[in-house]
Parts: C-alpha cells; structure tokens; sequence
C-alpha cells in the first residue's frame, strides 16, 4: 500500500468516525485562539482551558493585556509549562497588536508569524481553525501518528513532516485531518502505548504491521 492510498482510506475512516473534529481549546474570539494556542506549547489543552479562564477574565483583550506587566500575565498563567517566556510573548504580542495591527490578529499566515511566540505551528492553526486556511500544524501528536502510520517518512522535524503531509492530503481535507491526527494521538496512538487493540486503522498501519 503506497502513501496515497493510505491517505484516502485515512479520509475515509475519519470521515465516517470522527466528521466533526475540531480544537479541543476553549476560546469565543481569534484573540482568544492564538493566546490559547500560543500557550499550548508543551501542554495540555485541558490545562490551557483552565488558565485561561482566569486570565480572559482578566486580560480579555489585547489593549488590555499589553497595559498588563510580564509579571501579571505570568501570575495569571504560572501553572502552565514555560510560564516566564509564555509572559514575555504574549505581552509583546499584545503590543505589536496595538502598534503595528489595529488591536486586531492578522488574518494572514505571514503576518501572524510577526507576533513574539507566534511561530509556524501557532500561524497555521490560528490560521487554519478561525481563518479557514488551509494548512497542516504539526505537533507531537501529527508527527507521531504520521510517522506510525506511514503517512510520513524519515521526516526530522516537524517542517519535514508537514511539508510531506501537505502533498499528500486535498486541500479540502488538510484543516480537518490535523485534528483527526491530533485527537487520534491524543486519546488511541499515545506516545508511549498506543491502544492499537482499540484502533479501526491499524490495516494501514505501518507500526502495528511491525508488531
């Protein structure tokens, strides 16, 4: 079985089992979404969800939290992983937003990249999720369960990996294959012991056919 055809019997699994995925961060508004996500780095959505409850209560826009010190921001956000950086970034993404944006997140994945924190994965799933663009964040889970599967080879780095994923998904089905990729990493084909007895692709699969 080559990469294409693993590729459309992927679509077609998670098309019939999985039709509606999506983010599993909370947020009402792109501002939201790109603090969210910035802040996900290294760290569970569910812990996410729980700061930044507190800290959209607190910092609920971007005016608002560029007038914000480092040291509330962090006070806000301490229990998540890089809490001092993540401060850093996220107050000099709220000033860059009133300086250079209008107070707006930009709509674009060039401009997104602009922001302190902001890197490739965090503008492609800003850009993916609210702007509908299509794109292919890859986080440890899309590396992981890309490489398994065989979607992917010999990719090093995330950049690799996308880049290979990119050619091989429609367009039309990249935004909602990451979140199958992530959701399925997250909850069957975990790092460390993937539930294959529990799993409906494993006839595709590269790793369980070395089992």
């Amino acid at each position: 079985m080559n990469k294409k055809e693993r590729t459309q019997h992927f679509i077609a699994h998670f098309s019939e089992h999985m039709p509606e995925a999506k983010t599993e961060l909370d947020y009402t508004n792109v501002f939201e979404l790109t603090v969210a996500v910035l802040l996900s780095a290294q760290c569970t959505d569910k812990r996410i969800n729980i700061i930044t409850k507190d800290l959209f209560r607190e910092m609920p826009t971007a005016e608002v939290m560029a007038e914000s010190s480092i040291d509330a921001i962090f006070d806000l956000i301490k229990s998540c992983t890089y809490p001092r950086n993540k401060a850093k970034h996220l107050s000099g993404m709220a000033k860059m937003l009133m300086q250079d944006f209008n107070a707006e997140i930009p709509s674009n994945l060039e401009d997104l990249q602009k922001l302190p924190g902001v890197g490739r994965k965090t503008a492609n799933v800003v850009g993916s999720v609210y702007f509908d663009i299509p794109a292919m964040p890859v986080d440890t889970h899309v590396f992981r369960v890309a490489d398994r599967i065989g979607l992917t080879t010999n990719a090093k780095n995330p950049l690799q990996a996308e880049l290979q994923l990119l050619k091989l998904f429609p367009e039309e089905k990249l935004n909602i294959a990451h979140h199958w990729m992530i959701l399925h990493g997250r909850y069957l084909c975990k790092a460390r012991r993937p539930e294959c007895e529990r799993c409906g692709i494993t006839a595709i699969c590269k790793y369980f056919s070395k089992k």
